[in-house]
């Protein structure tokens, strides 16, 4: 039985591994739990799965919670730090959002705990330094990633010196048919609709921008050690195919299923035992086709911006993710237009002097100044 601790149990895949947990009582037990604020949805949640210790991010929030459930409660950074040591568990899900799970994870890592990671900020962020310690502390680090989940699917029982190429598949998001004169106009409505996915608003605007598809190709660099010149990526719009791998001997593989969170999850909380989930199968024969193509750098330079920020090393990728997160959600507030996101972005990365092999330090200064100056420049229009 494997014991975990759920960093943002009340966010999309917190929830959904809470689901999997439900259906499965004699594989797992819950140690820790935590929210940013949402402290109904905790309470209803410790109350089923009697947790040791929760912890709210918002510090109100956490004194309101306090007498009203039976488990210690903590607050801020530090008590989710808290939650991701906690002795008695063995493994941390991070399903947190933003980089705030880069020092989380890096602390249950130092403590000699396996990680489910869908802070897809953490490697983004810090994954020299993220994966240095997992080396170190000779634990495992399961992505919970459709994309990722596929390319770890795929290799299993390979050796990776055969791999010639990763293509990771991305939908397209719901503008990839639009124009750029299009896309200027749209609204934050038009963004949060997902052609294939059902995700929380952050990362649907991730998508929408290719971000998303940016970060998880940072990730797939210190997943699977491999250079970014082997990394492609290709827009599939039934994301039925969930990423590919190309092997020297010209042999590809490829991960298939329907676009359902619950699968990579679970597989990356079961691993290496496949449990029975519930849920519709891909039957190929009710598939009228499968569509792919090459993404477009110029509508969607977020995309451009990450290899770039990937290649550059160093800060550079902690700058870009700092600048992207205030853009979104600047966007999501109806301060910017669709398009002054990826504007926000270059403009942090071409004032950025990259410090090659930061410290974990390094990096938090880095993200912390490209946020500030990141408001700045929306508060002056000056991008």
């Amino acid at each position: 039985m494997k014991t975990l601790s759920i960093l943002g149990s009340t966010g999309s895949i917190g929830t959904q591994a809470l689901d999997i947990i439900r259906a499965n009582p004699s594989e797992f037990r819950i140690a820790g739990l935590t929210t940013n604020r949402n402290i109904e949805l905790l309470k209803k949640q410790i109350l089923e799965f009697k947790p040791k210790a929760v912890a709210v991010m918002d510090e109100e929030k956490a004194d309101e919670l306090k007498p009203e459930v039976n488990a210690e409660v903590f607050s801020g950074i530090q008590g989710i730090t808290k939650i991701a040591r906690l002795n008695e568990a063995d493994t941390v899900v991070n399903s947190l959002v933003g980089s705030i799970g880069v020092l989380p994870t890096i602390e249950a890592i130092k403590n000699k705990k396996s990680i489910a990671l869908a802070n897809k900020e953490t490697l983004v962020t810090a994954g020299s330094a993220v994966m240095g310690e997992v080396k170190k502390n000779k634990v495992t680090l399961m992505p919970i990633d459709s994309e990722h989940s596929a390319i770890f699917q795929c290799l299993n029982g390979e050796d990776i010196r055969n791999v010639e190429k990763i293509t990771i598949t991305a939908s397209g998001g719901p503008f990839r048919d639009f124009t750029k004169e299009q896309m200027a106009k749209v609204s934050v409505k038009d963004a949060l609709k997902h052609p294939t996915w059902s995700m929380g608003n952050k990362i649907t605007i991730d998508s929408a921008t290719m971000m998303n598809k940016g970060f998880e190709i940072i990730e797939a660099h210190w997943l699977y050690s491999m250079p970014y010149e082997k990394i492609k990526v290709a827009v599939h719009p039934q994301s039925i195919i969930h990423s590919l791998v190309e092997f020297r001997d010209g042999s590809t593989m490829a991960q298939l299923g329907l676009p359902d969170m619950k699968i990579p999850i679970q597989y990356a909380l079961t691993y290496p035992k496949r449990l029975s989930l519930a849920g519709k199968r891909l039957d190929l024969a009710q598939i009228k086709k499968l569509d792919f193509g090459e993404p477009d750098f110029e509508k969607f330079p977020c995309l451009k911006y990450a290899f770039e920020a990937g290649k550059a090393g160093g800060t550079m990728p902690a700058v870009l993710n700092a600048a992207n997160e205030v853009a979104v959600y600047a966007f999501l507030d109806g301060k910017i237009g669709f398009l002054d996101v990826a504007k926000i972005i270059k403009k942090q990365m071409d004032s950025h002097k990259a410090i090659k092999n930061p410290d974990i330090y390094e990096i938090l200064e880095a993200d912390k100044k490209a946020r500030e100056n990141s408001v700045r420049a929306i508060e002056a229009k000056d991008f």
